[in-house]
């Protein structure tokens, strides 16, 4: 069988959701299987340590798609010209884009539905697409995974899709990621400029993350407890608005807010290490790997109730409403005054981080393809 791709976010260096997804679950699978070939479609140069085997076939067909007209080309023109030329049996895309006019079974995964719930998040032309096809996505999949229960609730609902066509693979951390030696984290607090204690929070910085309320409720955290506490904000300021912007400047306490940008997978495993704890107050995610990723890292969790959190986290989280910032600086100081607290949620935390496997999510994702494949009579 020959099963293509979608890879256009395995990006050296530049890895987020999407391409940790894609890397994590198809190196497995590309090793796993030999006996089958893989056709790896890049929309710009890559890495080769992404051909993961010598069963992978890596194709550079452009053009670079990060916009919607080039969105539309790329799935519409380019993948079915590279999908007939390799002769392709089955198409998967990590990212939930598909191929209206490819002749194949196709299986995405989409992983949230954000856009269609709070679409002042995105660009008014993002938002233009995203409701014109991932409707015609979701209808023309042979079968769709999702990352949450929550997640494939949601897009039954929404796109009036059948369960059945609809499976659960939920995401994972990975296995590097474990508490790291008190000398690497000091060395990483003196390169920072943390050398107290911190909260830190995790994730491209973007409307839905809550940016703005975080600010808000660290600010009034800093006046109920005087605490030297910093924050740290670990990501790309890709989306960085205005409105943050005017939120930072008018802090009493700005000058403790330091951004990390992006960091190294070793980095970001020290960073978590010495951390106080997590705060993660998104308001809608699919998954939320940070969870995880904290939790096999010894470090607590405070998070919002919102969405898939209370699914992903359970009982190894402190909750609070993501819309409302009084709440949130009360769960962080009463979080910063109960160290019992503190133990109990790493002890929690690790014990359901170990529920969670990239080994798993890999042999679901093959069980589909297969399944797919033999509904189409391919295999």
């Amino acid at each position: 069988m020959r099963i293509a791709v979608n890879t256009r976010f395995l990006l050296t260096g530049k890895m987020e959701g999407f391409g940790w997804y894609t890397h994590e679950v198809f190196k497995r699978i590309v090793t796993q299987h030999p006996e089958h070939e893989f056709i790896f479609i890049f929309d710009r140069d890559f890495d080769p340590a992404f051909v993961y085997a010598p069963n992978v076939t890596a194709v550079k067909a452009g053009p670079k798609a990060r916009h919607p007209w080039l969105f539309y080309w790329w799935f519409e023109m380019t993948i079915p010209r590279v999908l007939k030329r390799y002769e392709a049996d089955v198409f998967v895309s990590p990212d939930g884009y598909l191929s209206l006019k490819a002749d194949l079974p196709q299986i995405a995964v989409i992983h949230d539905l954000n856009f269609e719930h709070h679409p002042n998040d995105l660009k008014p032309y993002i938002i233009r697409y995203y409701k014109k096809y991932f409707p015609r996505f979701a209808k023309k999949a042979d079968h769709i995974l999702t990352v949450s229960e929550f997640s494939r609730n949601d897009i039954a609902k929404t796109y009036a899709i059948d369960k059945a066509k609809i499976t659960v693979g939920y995401n994972s951390a990975d296995e590097s990621f474990t508490r790291a030696t008190t000398e690497a984290v000091n060395e990483f607090k003196r390169k920072t400029g943390v050398e107290h204690d911190y909260f830190i929070s995790v994730g491209s910085i973007h409307a839905r993350k809550n940016i703005t309320r975080l600010l808000l409720a660290y600010d009034k955290f800093k006046k109920q407890t005087g605490a030297l506490c910093k924050l740290l904000l670990v990501g790309n300021k890709y989306n960085w608005t205005p409105e943050m912007q005017k939120t930072l400047e008018q802090m009493e306490h700005q000058n403790e807010v330091v951004f990390a940008g992006h960091l190294s997978r070793q980095d970001l495993i020290r960073a978590y290490s010495g951390a106080l704890a997590l705060v993660f107050p998104s308001y809608f995610e699919g998954f939320g790997i940070p969870l995880v990723e904290a939790m096999r890292c010894e470090c607590p969790v405070i998070c919002s109730d919102a969405t898939c959190f209370p699914e992903v986290a359970a009982s190894a989280a402190v909750y609070f409403n993501a819309f409302d910032v009084d709440d949130m600086a009360k769960k962080m100081s009463d979080f910063y005054i109960d160290s019992a607290l503190h133990g109990q949620l790493i002890e929690k935390g690790k014990q359901r981080a170990a529920d969670f496997s990239w080994d798993k999510t890999a042999k679901i994702m093959w069980d589909v393809i297969e399944q797919t494949a033999r509904a189409k009579k391919i295999l």
